[in-house]
């Protein structure tokens, strides 16, 4: 049996994941709370812009948490916890709350997960861009 060792995501790392989020929110105008898990559920970075809406900083963590929770991005998620959905009672379900707005996403290396990001303040729409634009840019 071989195992590979996958090295986890670190700080250095976390922190450019909150800036080439912030810089795409930036180029967008948007102020944006940005916060970065590791494979655990634990945070190794966190950013709030100065005139971010103050929710934006939860909503950040529980869309990172829900994408390391369940290896997906949130935006592929929405669907599933509409009534009938597969995932419907979920966010109810634990006493951690899911948090199912486009905006989190996994991030990967060598294909293991490693950590999420999770970025709040804008549409889901643009949340989930600049979740995404930090991530490519982290690979």
């Amino acid at each position: 049996m071989s195992t590979t060792t996958v090295t986890p995501l670190t700080t250095r790392e976390a922190e450019l994941l909150i800036g080439e989020a912030r810089r795409a929110a930036e180029a967008a105008g948007v102020t944006v709370s940005v916060t970065v898990l590791d494979a655990g559920g634990h945070p190794l970075a966190f950013r709030r812009d100065d005139r971010a809406v103050l929710i934006s900083g939860e909503t950040s963590t529980r869309k990172a948490y829900t994408a390391l929770q369940l290896n997906s991005a949130t935006a592929d998620l929405v669907d599933a916890v509409r009534p009938g959905g597969p995932f419907h009672t979920l966010p109810t379900a634990l006493d951690r709350p899911l948090l199912f707005i486009a905006g989190g996403v996994p991030v990967h290396r060598d294909g293991r997960l490693i950590g999420a990001v999770g970025v709040g303040g804008g549409t889901p729409d643009q949340d989930h861009g600049f979740a995404t634009d930090a991530v490519r840019a982290l690979l």
